[in-house]
């Protein structure tokens, strides 16, 4: 074979050897970057829809016991079972309408409408936990309003404590994967 075509046949055969791995490895990358910005896309949504709300409700929630049990001079309301007194009562209850009812309604809310967004394959525990304080609450304090139906003046389940921490660790987590994927989608870009 004469030696300039052989030559010309190996430039060639390497030139087109090179574009297929260019090509593979470009492909690769794209893939990789799509699955990130992907990632990236959901962790965010999660955030903006449902943690970010919701940690903002269980921090003010918090807030707001602690005003309330300042207010009473107590370290908290139906621990001791000593009944409210009747000025308690009618505190108790102008809280519960206008602060913290209201504010389990829109974490209800929150939880109801983006529940495609919980981290994690399964509703957690807390979630539960805090869905059967809330309803078992609502109910009968709506019952007393409506019908006067006298009931203990809080939620037969108690305030899940593990929904707060839950919601704080899932923030906490998904704000770091964020940051984690926002550079590997900057990083794959350049």
């Amino acid at each position: 074979m004469n030696p300039t075509l052989l030559a010309a046949l190996i430039a060639a055969t390497a030139t087109a050897a090179g574009w297929i791995v260019n090509s593979a490895l470009a492909n690769r990358t794209e893939l990789r970057r799509r699955r990130a910005e992907a990632r990236l896309t959901h962790v965010e949504r999660q955030l903006e829809q449902l943690y970010g709300p919701l940690l903002f409700l269980v921090k003010e929630g918090r807030s707001a016991w602690q005003d309330f049990c300042d207010t009473l001079g107590r370290d908290g309301v139906f621990l001791d079972g000593k009944p409210l007194s009747g000025e308690e009562k009618a505190s108790w209850l102008f809280w519960v309408d206008h602060e913290f009812m209201p504010r389990n309604e829109a974490i209800q809310s929150l939880l109801s409408s983006n529940a495609h967004l919980i981290a994690g394959d399964q509703m957690p525990d807390s979630f539960m936990a805090f869905i059967e304080h809330h309803n078992a609450w609502r109910v009968t304090h709506l019952r007393w309003k409506k019908d006067e139906v006298p009931y203990s003046w809080h939620s037969k389940v108690n305030w899940p404590v593990e929904f707060e921490a839950d919601v704080i660790e899932s923030y906490e987590r998904l704000k770091n994967l964020q940051i984690e994927m926002a550079g590997l989608v900057r990083g794959v870009e350049t």
